[in-house]
C-alpha cells in the first residue's frame, strides 16, 4: 500500500464531495449539530469554572498557632509552608489585635481585655488548587505541632467541583449518544454510495481489487465529511457564544466581576475535527465491510 494509493483515494473522496454539494451540506449540517450539542456544553461548564473562580474570593486557609508558641516553632511552620508550595503571609497576634481596635464598636472592648487573646496566624493562599487538594492541605496543616486549629471554609468549592463533575459527565453522556448518531448518519450515506456505485465495485473486484482498495477512498469521504462537520460544529458554537457574550457580560459586571465569555479555544477546534473525523472513518468501514460481507465471492 504506497503513498500514491491513499493520494489517489482521498482524490476521488474530495472529488465525490464537489459532485453532490447538495447532499453533502446535508450531511456536514447533520454530524455539526451532532457535534455542536455536546461542545458547546463542555465550553460553558469551563466558562462556568472561570466564572466562578472569579467571582469567589481567592480560598485561603488559615493556620492558628498555640499561644504559648515560640519564635522557632513559627519558623518551623513556615518552613513548611515553603515546603507545600504555598504562598503564605504571616498576621502577628498584636497587629491582629490592632486591627480590632480600629473596628467601629470594638475598641473600648478590646482595651478592656487584660491580655491579648488572639493567638499568631499564618494565612495560605490556596488559589488555582481544587477542592479534593485544599481538603488534603487542611487535614495535613491540622496535624503539624503547634497549630491549634485550622479555618477554611470550603463548602462553596465542593458545591462548584461536584457541579462541575455532574456537568462533565451529563456531557459525555450526550456526546456518547449523539456519537453513535453520526457514526450511524455516515454508515447511511456511506451505504447509499455503494449502492449507487454497485456496478463499478464489481467491476473491481472482479480484476483483483482488494477490499482495502475499495473501502479506502468511502473512508477519507468519512473522515473528510467529520473535519468539515467538526469545524462547522466549532463555527456554530463560537457564534452562539458571540451573541451571548453582551447579556452575559452585563450579568457578571453587576456583580462586579470582568468576566467574559469566551468560546472555543484552537485545542477545542482541534478536538471536534479529530472527533469528527475519527467518527465518521468509523462509519465508513463498518458501511464497507458490511456491504462487502454481504455480497457473493
Amino acid at each position: 500500500m504506497s503513498l500514491a494509493h491513499h493520494q489517489q483515494a482521498l482524490a476521488t473522496a474530495l472529488e465525490r464531495l464537489r459532485d453532490a454539494p447538495f447532499n453533502a451540506l446535508l450531511s456536514l449540517l447533520v454530524i455539526g449539530i451532532a457535534l455542536a450539542l455536546p461542545a458547546a456544553g463542555w465550553v460553558a461548564l469551563d466558562n462556568v469554572r472561570l466564572a466562578a473562580s472569579g467571582l469567589a474570593e481567592a480560598p485561603e486557609v488559615s493556620l492558628f498557632l498555640d499561644p504559648g508558641a515560640g519564635r522557632d516553632e513559627a519558623k518551623a511552620i513556615e518552613q513548611k509552608l515553603r515546603d507545600a508550595g504555598a504562598p503564605y503571609r504571616f498576621v502577628a497576634k498584636d497587629a491582629a489585635l490592632e486591627r480590632l481596635k480600629a473596628r467601629e464598636g470594638l475598641a473600648d472592648l478590646v482595651a478592656n481585655l487584660p491580655k491579648n487573646p488572639l493567638p499568631d496566624a499564618f494565612v495560605a493562599d490556596m488559589a488555582g488548587r481544587d477542592a479534593a487538594a485544599v481538603e488534603a492541605f487542611v487535614k495535613s496543616a491540622g496535624e503539624w505541632p503547634r497549630v491549634a486549629h485550622v479555618q477554611f471554609d470550603s463548602a462553596w468549592m465542593r458545591r462548584l467541583d461536584a457541579f462541575l463533575r455532574l456537568g462533565r459527565l451529563a456531557v459525555m453522556l450526550l456526546a456518547g449518544v449523539f456519537g453513535v448518531g453520526l457514526v450511524a448518519a455516515t454508515f447511511n450515506t456511506i451505504r447509499l454510495q455503494m449502492l449507487a456505485r454497485a456496478q463499478e465495485i464489481e467491476v473491481a473486484r472482479l480484476i483483483g481489487a482488494t477490499p482495502g482498495f475499495v473501502s479506502r477512498p468511502y473512508a477519507y469521504y468519512g473522515a473528510l465529511q467529520g473535519i468539515l462537520g467538526g469545524l462547522l460544529a466549532a463555527a456554530l458554537v463560537a457564534l452562539a457564544f458571540f451573541f451571548l457574550s453582551g447579556p452575559v457580560g452585563e450579568l457578571t459586571r453587576l456583580y462586579g466581576s470582568s468576566f467574559r465569555l469566551r468560546g472555543p479555544s484552537l485545542t477545542e477546534v482541534g478536538a471536534l475535527c479529530a472527533a469528527g473525523a475519527l467518527l465518521g472513518w468509523l462509519g465508513a468501514r463498518l458501511s464497507v465491510a458490511l456491504y462487502l460481507r454481504q455480497q457473493p465471492q
